[in-house]
């Protein structure tokens, strides 16, 4: 069996399975989708196990015990390796917990999600972080969200949920129901307990919950979206008085409503970007800038440049993708000539800004890069 039908089989479950089966497939669909939050890629290893489990030879656990005995006897080793490592063991435990019902509206059960689904892969799974964060976002320009004090994260974790357990439901219109449920996941992921998987695990948190609440969810809005649920809860928690910029959660009320009432409202990161202005209304965002830029200062100084804004386009991309898009293998000729020169005159920006040599660092263009490609394209 080639790759391709490999591939081409696992997604037909969608549309042909036995209930039981789509159950599963659904699981592992929302579970591989949610790794593009930190920009992973399962392997394709893992798609054909998952087949296995979704057909019913092999267990969720035996799954596991094969990804760990893949990797751990694996002879050729690529440079992508440990990210393709982590993808592949946490959506393999995302599934096992989507699988299962069990669930309690407690702060040790958003704990204990985080160390099922890293233990083994981080050495603090489970663990609160014993230090102060602030991430440099690119849907931001580079800002950080104000998340909350290590110190203070176990309070704030124990009151913000003893408050929705206490919370009723009851006589709410469907627009009140969604304006709570949005409230509740801002706050809940602005706590950022953890040093990495925060938006993995409110992801499953959220949607064990509503479930339990007897929500009918549309997991696989996440699989899709995953990165839109991220920055959507960036702009939800954001606030910078001195550029006239309040918290925005229309955007997470959007995912919410796709979410929860099968809406299909327009979901695209690029209208959250702080600064982004469409070309065709201002109804997407309330956060407009009020910049003026002339076309002469979004000319790029270099065919190179132009190549490469257009081949990232609305994707968020590795260097070796990019290299293999515009064509070229000569990587420092690359980087000299056409993603250095492309950053420093401003259209493309890197994911992880803080670290440069992210293992998982990705490109993306900016404000002025997405101009560009508009032009380009109109």
């Amino acid at each position: 069996m080639s790759e391709k039908q490999k591939y081409i089989d696992f997604e037909a479950y969608e549309r042909v399975a036995e209930p039981h089966k789509r159950e599963r497939f659904s699981a592992w669909r929302t579970a591989i989708g949610l790794q593009d939050v930190d920009g992973l890629r399962v392997s394709d290893y893992l798609k054909e196990i998952a087949v296995k489990h979704i057909e019913g030879d092999i267990t969720i656990d035996e799954v596991r015990k094969q990804l760990q005995s893949y990797y751990v006897n694996k002879i050729t080793h690529d440079a992508d390796d440990a990210e393709k490592e982590e993808a592949d063991r946490v959506a393999a435990n995302i599934t096992k917990l989507l699988n299962e019902q069990s669930f309690s509206l407690t702060p040790l059960e958003f704990l204990n999600i985080h160390r099922h689904l890293f233990e083994g892969i981080f050495k603090h799974a489970g663990e609160i972080r014993p230090y102060d964060i602030s991430k440099k976002e690119w849907v931001l320009q580079g800002d950080s969200v104000v998340y909350g004090r290590a110190a203070d994260i176990h309070a704030a974790l124990k009151y913000d949920i003893q408050t929705e357990r206490d919370f009723s439901y009851k006589g709410l219109n469907t627009d009140e129901i969604i304006s709570h449920v949005v409230d509740f996941v801002t706050l809940l992921w602005q706590n950022h307990p953890f040093r990495e998987g925060n938006t993995r695990t409110t992801a499953v948190f959220v949607i064990k919950y509503l479930r339990f609440c007897g929500f009918k969810v549309n997991n696989e809005l996440f699989a899709d979206n995953s990165w839109y649920f991220r920055n959507a809860l960036v702009r939800a928690n954001y606030r910078n008085p001195q550029k006239g910029i309040q918290p925005d959660k229309s955007f997470l009320v959007k995912f919410f409503r796709n979410l929860l009432l099968g809406e299909e409202n327009e979901l695209k990161n690029r209208y959250m970007l702080i600064g982004y202005k469409d070309n065709e209304d201002d109804t997407h965002t309330t956060t407009h800038a009020t910049t003026h830029t002339s076309s002469n200062d979004i000319q790029p100084s270099s065919d190179n440049v132009r190549r490469l804004v257009l081949a990232i386009g609305k994707e968020e991309m590795s260097v070796k993708s990019m290299m293999e898009t515009v064509g070229l293998k000569n990587r420092p000729n690359f980087l000299d000539y056409s993603l250095t020169p492309a950053i420093s005159e401003g259209f493309v920006c890197m994911k992880y800004p803080d670290n440069p040599h992210h293992p998982r660092q990705r490109y993306l263009l900016t404000v002025k890069g997405l101009m560009l490609l508009d032009g380009e394209n109109s």
